[in-house]
């Protein structure tokens, strides 16, 4: 069963009356499910699609996400989610690198411009019902693939360069899903999981689309986080796993005193993205009678890499031990193994590993060493009993809120400022979203920009989510003896707390 789109087959034909994927009033058996992705595959297949041809969504947590996703790998395509938040200049370059076919996206300005600009056909979601309900030569068989082709080109940016599509194999996302499923989750038909989670991230993608249909469970589905909403969804569809990330935890902690939803449903939570604290675990798991597992991975590790595993014994603060089939060391930066008991980069390799980079021999090269060992760009320690602790992450991506940020790419829009010298962005904390964005700016002489010009204009190329909501002027950046900015330099306080 090598092409992922064989799941959703093979739990339509076991399970044909189970509901599949619901969305507040709107839910699909899965014999529904699979019918209405054999007719979308008619209709990718009559626009010319073939294997290995790119298909681009831009959609937060609705039905249209999986129905597409599993339409476009019943062709053998590969699909190439992207964060509807995004604006023109970013939907153009995920669509110009990856070399997208089509566009299935929300009615939004910015995601047909940037199609536009691409030139890539945009079909707007909100067109699906008169599309499904159009005559087409179903697509009933699924496209052999193998093990080794890809299934998914997920765009991540690192801390240099312009954001790079890990090219995440049927192997890879199969295995993390199995995996994660039997030695986590433990999930049966019977379970009904929350997906909270964005499906365009891999976390969301794989550990709770791709786990639900493999094993017949229900996937409930929340558009947009709001912690209320959430509350009441467990509470009506009797939730029974919930996977989140830290900020996710602490937001329904403070909304379950007003709602009072009745959660005890609720047997497994998953918690990755971000370092959870110790307090909110604690004092969660005692208002939700419900235990959280945290664990670690990436992008490029499909992405579940390590966890604290349900029976064994679980250390609050670390990130577990690696999952089956996933082997993790810690290295210096000179590639050899970090001595026991000191700080060391996270190595990773295994059937979770990704290809490497779409179209980026140097940056796979980069990553993907001698051995087969991927470099995470995250410091840790281990202890005695092979748990490891993550101490800080020598990349500076900022996540905030569970969205990952890279300050290169704030950055690159910053200099591109007529009144911007240089500039520098890191994360600075904040109680509710974990890290905000702000932004060191120095200015040319004589330019008269202030913080609120530089703002609104960063906040019309980046996503909502990415502009900085502090931008201080300062006279120069702290700078080493070579030049290089110094950024643990630079004051850190507290923005919207």
């Amino acid at each position: 069963m090598t092409n992922l789109a064989r799941h959703l087959a093979a739990t339509a034909a076991t399970h044909p009356e189970r509901i599949a994927v619901k969305q507040d009033e709107q839910a699909y058996t899965y014999a529904e499910f699979e019918h209405l992705t054999q007719i979308l595959a008619g209709h990718l297949r009559a626009k010319g699609f073939v294997p290995g041809d790119r298909l681009a969504l831009s959609l937060p947590n609705i039905t249209a996400f999986p129905l597409a996703y599993y339409a476009a790998l019943r062709l053998g395509c590969v699909v190439v989610p992207m964060n509807p938040l995004f604006k023109a200049r970013e939907v153009e370059y995920y669509l110009r690198d990856s070399g997208a076919k089509l566009l299935i996206g929300l009615p939004n300005p910015d995601t047909s411009a940037g199609a536009e600009a691409a030139g890539v056909e945009y079909f707007e979601v909100t067109g699906l019902p008169q599309l499904l309900a159009t005559p087409v030569e179903k697509v009933t068989e699924i496209v052999d693939r193998d093990d080794e082709d890809t299934a998914v080109l997920l765009y991540t940016s690192g801390t240099t360069g312009a954001p790079k599509g890990a090219e995440l194999r049927h192997r890879n996302l199969n295995s993390n899903q199995e995996v994660a499923s039997r030695t986590l989750l433990e999930v049966t038909p019977e379970d009904t999981l929350m997906g909270c989670l964005p499906l365009f991230h891999v976390f969301g993608m794989t550990a709770a689309m791709n786990i639900a249909v493999a094993t017949g469970a229900c996937l409930t589905l929340v558009p947009r986080f709001d912690p209320e909403a959430v509350l009441r969804t467990i509470e009506r569809d009797r939730a029974t796993v919930f996977l989140g990330v830290p900020t996710m935890y602490g937001a329904l902690l403070g909304a379950q005193p007003q709602v009072q939803a009745d959660v005890s449903t609720l047997r497994r939570c998953i918690s990755g993205g971000a370092s959870l604290p110790v307090e909110l675990m604690r004092k969660f798991e005692a208002a939700f009678d419900c235990m959280i597992l945290e664990g670690y991975g990436l992008s490029e590790t499909s992405p579940v890499a390590s966890f604290n595993h349900p029976h064994l014994e679980r250390k609050p603060g670390s990130i577990g031990t690696p999952i089956e089939g996933v082997e993790m060391d810690l290295h210096n930066e000179d590639g050899t193994p970090t001595p026991k008991g000191e700080i060391g980069e996270i190595v990773i390799r295994g059937d979770c590993l990704m290809r490497g980079y779409w179209n980026k021999p140097e940056a796979t090269a980069q990553a993907i060493r001698e051995g087969g060992w991927f470099y995470s760009g995250d410091l840790a320690t281990r202890d005695d009993d092979g748990y490891y602790f993550i101490v800080d992450r020598s990349k500076d991506m900022i996540i905030r809120g569970g969205y990952n940020v890279y300050p290169r790419e704030v950055e690159e829009v910053l200099y591109t400022h007529p009144d911007v010298v240089e500039v520098a962005v890191v994360g600075v904390p904040n109680s509710h979203l974990g890290e905000e964005v702000a932004a060191y700016v120095v200015l040319r002489e004589g330019a008269t920009a202030t913080e609120e010009d530089l703002q609104a204009f960063a906040k019309e190329q980046v996503a909502a989510y990415k502009y900085p909501r502090a931008i201080h002027l300062i006279d120069a950046l702290p700078k080493g003896a070579t030049g290089k900015i110094l950024k643990r330099e630079l004051p850190r306080p507290a923005v919207g707390d």
